[in-house]
């Protein structure tokens, strides 16, 4: 082993076992995704390293690139339920798991401290038929029992997950119509809801909308932010809507005032404003 080799070992070797132990302790779905790419990531590198250039491109790209990647966007879009209830409802299944991983441990390493590894031939050797042909004439002949056997334990894990993802619906789908004759028999929001409310000094999401009467409404913020008790109040702007209403109300009363005057007197005073016009 080179010196490039041995430091790219022992710089992604605890990498690539952290990133399994995160794997198997970590609480958040995302979190596992991304050690389980670290992991496929730091193997792929110690393909490429070992002169398996397919193989550590096949990895990197398919299974970093495509199936975590599929993985990580399912999870983000489906999102993970942490009510989710962490009750054992099958007794006895922590104590089975632990005995079945205990035994499933032991058969591992008994087949392993069985194998004789012969002598080494080199890469040169190996793959003197190329890598692409090398690795097809091994997965296909030597291993095509243990290649088949995988491919089916993967198409019954899907199909076990579809099942699992699989609710019974306990209610009758409810239609667009279904939706639209209940807003209308419920008289509320015919138009619908309004849209957060426009201040002249504040303009977001967080402050609720007026209605017709003045009283702010929490319906027209995102549930999202009623939920966190994120919604402003309003109190903070109302003075200076206030005060705008009050400066025209106040100039509606003037107007009121000069026209329920004599119209003559509103005549005189609009005649001597135009004679003081005509002066100037």
């Amino acid at each position: 082993m080179s010196g490039g080799e041995a430091l790219l070992f022992w710089v992604l070797a605890p990498a690539t076992v952290l990133g399994a132990l995160g794997l198997l302790f970590a609480r958040k779905a995302v979190h596992a995704a991304m050690s389980t790419a670290l992991v496929m990531i730091s193997l792929g590198v110690f393909y490429i390293a070992q002169d398996a250039e397919f193989v550590g491109i096949i990895q990197i790209f398919v299974y970093s690139g495509a199936v975590m990647m599929l993985f990580l966007f399912v999870v983000m879009l489906v999102g993970v339920d942490a009510s989710d209830s962490l009750v054992e409802t099958l007794p006895g299944q922590r104590l089975f798991a632990y005995v079945f991983g205990l035994v499933f441990a032991a058969v591992i390493m008994a087949g392993l401290a069985r194998v004789d590894f012969g002598d080494p031939v080199g890469l040169a050797g190996v793959q003197e038929e190329g890598t692409v042909t090398g690795l097809a004439r091994e997965i296909f002949t030597r291993q095509v029992f243990g290649f088949e056997v995988l491919g089916a334990l993967l198409v019954i894990s899907v199909m076990g997950a579809m099942v699992l993802a699989h609710h019974e619906r306990l209610t009758p789908r409810i239609s667009q119509r279904n939706r639209s004759d209940q807003t209308v028999a419920s008289q509320k929001w015919l138009s619908g809801r309004p849209n957060p409310g426009v201040y002249a000094r504040h303009n977001a999401a967080d402050t609720p909308a007026l209605l017709p009467d003045g009283t702010p409404t929490e319906e027209s913020v995102p549930r999202v932010l009623v939920a966190r008790g994120q919604v402003a109040s309003v109190t903070s702007f109302a003075a200076g809507t206030d005060a705008a209403y009050e400066a025209i109300s106040d100039g509606d009363s003037d107007e009121v005032t000069l026209m329920e005057r004599d119209p003559s007197d509103a005549d005189d005073t609009r005649n001597g404003s135009s004679d003081g016009e005509d002066a100037r």
